[in-house]
C-alpha cells in the first residue's frame, strides 16, 4: 500500500505496561498493513527494536511538547497512553490535530487515556459506597469536580471534542492486572507489570508484612491487562468507521472494567503469599499506619472506592473474557515476580 494512502498513528508511552499492550495490539490488527505507526520513547537503546517490527521510534518524552505537536500534526489517530494527568502534554497533542485538521480538512482521532482513580472518595478502606458510575451516564460523569484526578485533563479532551476539530474517546481503565505477555515484552522493549497492586506488594515486602487500608472494605473494579487492550482497539475500529461509529466528545467515555473486588481481599490474599514465603510475619495483614501510606502510595488512595458500569463499549462490540476468577489467579505469579525482583 502506498504510505500516502495508509492511517497514520502515533502512540505514547509505547513502553509502558499499557501503551505497549495496545502498541501490540495494532501490530497484530488484520489491517495492520495499511498501519504508518509512529511512537515516542525515552530510550535511544529502544529505537532499534521499535524499527525491527515496523515501528518509527522517535527519541522523547511527554515534556517534548514541540515533538507531541509535530507527531499528532502529522497523524490521523493519537493513543495517548503515557500520563493521565500531563495537562501540558495533551494541550500540546491537541494543538497538533488542531494543525491536522486546518491542512487537511479531516477530522482526526484521540484516544486518551484516563482512569476510574477519577471516581475515588475519602474511605481510607473503612467502608463501600454504594454509588456507581456508568459511562452511560454522562451528566453523573459531569458532576464530578475538576479537583479530582485526572479530571481537568479529561475535561480538556471533551471540550475539544466538542468544537468539531477531533473526534475525542477517553478510556477509563480500572484495577489492570495480570503480567503483559506481548511480542514487545519478549523483545524487551516494554514494561510486563501494573502499578496498583505490584505496588501493595512491593510496599508489603518492604515492611515485611502484608498490608491493608483501614478495614480494606472499599471496592474497585478489574479489568485483564489483554481486555483493555481489545478495548482500545474495539474503540479505534468503531471511531475509524466515522462519527457514527461510537460515542465520542461528551458522550466519549468507555469505562474500562470486567469485575468488581474487595481491595482488603487483595491485601490478604498477598499476607497469606508473602507468610508462605517466609517473607510476613503473618498471614494476616496489618494496617498500614498514615506515615506508611505516603511513604509507599503517596497518600490513602488504596482506600478509595471506585464503582462503575463498563456499559458504553459493549454496545459497539467489545467482550472482555477474564473476569474475576482470572484476578485472583494473576496474584500469586504477580506476587512471585514483585518478590524476585526486589531479589527475595
Amino acid at each position: 500500500m502506498p504510505e500516502s494512502n495508509k492511517t497514520r498513528i502515533f502512540v505514547t508511552g509505547a513502553t509502558g505496561y499499557i501503551g505497549g499492550s495496545v502498541l501490540s495490539a495494532l501490530l497484530s490488527h488484520p489491517r495492520a498493513e495499511s498501519f504508518q505507526i509512529t511512537v515516542l520513547t525515552r530510550s535511544a537503546e529502544k529505537v532499534e527494536l521499535f524499527n525491527s517490527v515496523g515501528v518509527v521510534a522517535v527519541v522523547g518524552s511527554n515534556q517534548d511538547l514541540e515533538k507531541l505537536t509535530e507527531h499528532a500534526r502529522d497523524s490521523d489517530v493519537v493513543f495517548a497512553c503515557a500520563d493521565a494527568d500531563d495537562l501540558q502534554a495533551v494541550k500540546a497533542i491537541l494543538l497538533g490535530l488542531k494543525k491536522r485538521y486546518g491542512e487537511t480538512n479531516k477530522v482526526p482521532i484521540l484516544i486518551h487515556t484516563s482512569g476510574t482513580g477519577i471516581l475515588i472518595d475519602d474511605a481510607a478502606g473503612n467502608y463501600a459506597t454504594d454509588k456507581i458510575y456508568s459511562d452511560l451516564d454522562i451528566p453523573m460523569i459531569e458532576s464530578l469536580p475538576k479537583t479530582q484526578p485526572h479530571r481537568e485533563v479529561d475535561i480538556e479532551i471533551v471540550a475539544a471534542g466538542e468544537t468539531g476539530y477531533v473526534r475525542t474517546y477517553i478510556i477509563l481503565p480500572s484495577t489492570i492486572y495480570g503480567i503483559a505477555d506481548t511480542s514487545l515484552v519478549k523483545l524487551g522493549i516494554q514494561n510486563p507489570y501494573s502499578i496498583q497492586i505490584p505496588g501493595l506488594i512491593k510496599a508489603s515486602i518492604k515492611r515485611k508484612q502484608g498490608g491493608v487500608v483501614g478495614k480494606g472494605l472499599n471496592l474497585w473494579p478489574n479489568i485483564h491487562i489483554n481486555d483493555i487492550a481489545t478495548l482500545y482497539i474495539t474503540v479505534f475500529d468503531a471511531a475509524m468507521k466515522g462519527p457514527g461509529g461510537a460515542g465520542h466528545g461528551r458522550e466519549g467515555f468507555y469505562f474500562g472494567a470486567n469485575g468488581e473486588h474487595r481491595v482488603g481481599r487483595i491485601s490478604e490474599i498477598i499476607a497469606e503469599l508473602l507468610y508462605e514465603m517466609k517473607v510476613g510475619k503473618s498471614p494476616e495483614p496489618t494496617v498500614f499506619t498514615e506515615e506508611e501510606l505516603q511513604k509507599y502510595f503517596g497518600g490513602p488512595y488504596l482506600g478509595s472506592n471506585s464503582r462503575v458500569r463498563a456499559e458504553r463499549a459493549k454496545l459497539i462490540g467489545w467482550n472482555p473474557v477474564h473476569a474475576i476468577d482470572s484476578l485472583w489467579a494473576s496474584l500469586k505469579p504477580e506476587t512471585e515476580a514483585v518478590a524476585q525482583i526486589q531479589n527475595i
